[in-house]
């Protein structure tokens, strides 16, 4: 990823604009000489506290991405289709975060990452299954921070690089290269980590693939606490599917693909 460029706009700001020297200074910003804006991971923040917005962006300046920051959900709902990456907070003004996200989910595949006090289990549940590729919970380390937002554009350049794969499974079929999965020729609607975990499945028939590497392709996350995440994503998956047979869990192991 190229760092060099900086792009800063004020929270209020609905477009990308260049970095201008006045605000570099209030955030403790520069631009190198010459910088070139290709290449530049842009970030939209959306924050409803002004404070912790501009904390954040001061941070994400230093560390060499463009940025832009709203404070509603309506903002957010128009800006994000400028970002290749989406922080958003749950606790908004006019909507609630969850309408949100899936507003954005709705009409674009941007990742989302949810960043929000809400800690609860059934608010991390809540945020996946709303369309958030990854929760994290205020307060956070910045660092923290920094690696998921690497983790999932690390998955989506994975995916957007990969050589285009049908897999046919009975009616069900795959396309990995169009992220496209129909049954019996009709599509289904599924969100970024429900066609990631159902493609690592049938990649892989008849075999049982483990919680901890379905967490770690899936979610580049083998490391934390499994929780109900996956399961979550996979009763979804049988719903949207018509049949709790198309994915069989395996107690104690993890789950494999059946044949309904």
């Amino acid at each position: 990823m190229n760092r060099q460029a900086v792009d800063v706009l004020e929270p209020s700001s609905e477009h990308y604009q260049p970095h201008r020297p006045a605000i570099a200074a209030a955030r403790g910003a520069t631009t190198p000489q010459g910088a070139s804006r290709e290449g530049v991971l842009r970030v939209l923040v959306v924050e409803n506290d002004a404070r912790a917005a501009d904390a954040l962006l001061k941070g994400l300046l230093r560390q060499g991405y463009a940025t832009q920051s709203v404070g509603t959900g309506a903002q957010a709902l128009r800006a994000h289709h400028d970002a290749d990456l989406v922080l958003l907070d749950l606790d908004l003004p006019d909507l609630d975060g969850l309408e949100v996200c899936r507003g954005i989910r709705a009409v674009s595949n941007t990742p989302i990452i949810t960043v929000t006090a809400r800690g609860s289990e059934l608010d991390r549940v809540l945020g996946l299954q709303a369309g958030s590729d990854d929760y994290l919970v205020k307060p956070y380390g910045f660092r923290e921070l920094l690696a998921r937002m690497d983790a999932v554009m690390r998955r989506v350049r994975t995916q957007q690089s990969a050589t285009a794969r049908i897999i046919d499974h009975g009616p069900l079929r795959i396309d990995a290269g169009a992220r496209v999965a129909t049954l019996d020729g009709e599509p289904v609607d599924l969100t970024r980590k429900e066609f990631d975990l159902l493609y690592l499945l049938a990649s892989q028939p008849d075999t049982v693939v483990p919680r901890r590497q379905i967490m770690a392709q899936v979610w580049d996350d083998a490391w934390s606490p499994q929780g109900r995440t996956v399961d979550t994503h996979v009763s979804t998956l049988r719903g949207k599917l018509g049949a709790s047979e198309w994915i069989t869990t395996v107690r104690g192991i993890g789950f494999r693909l059946g044949h309904p």
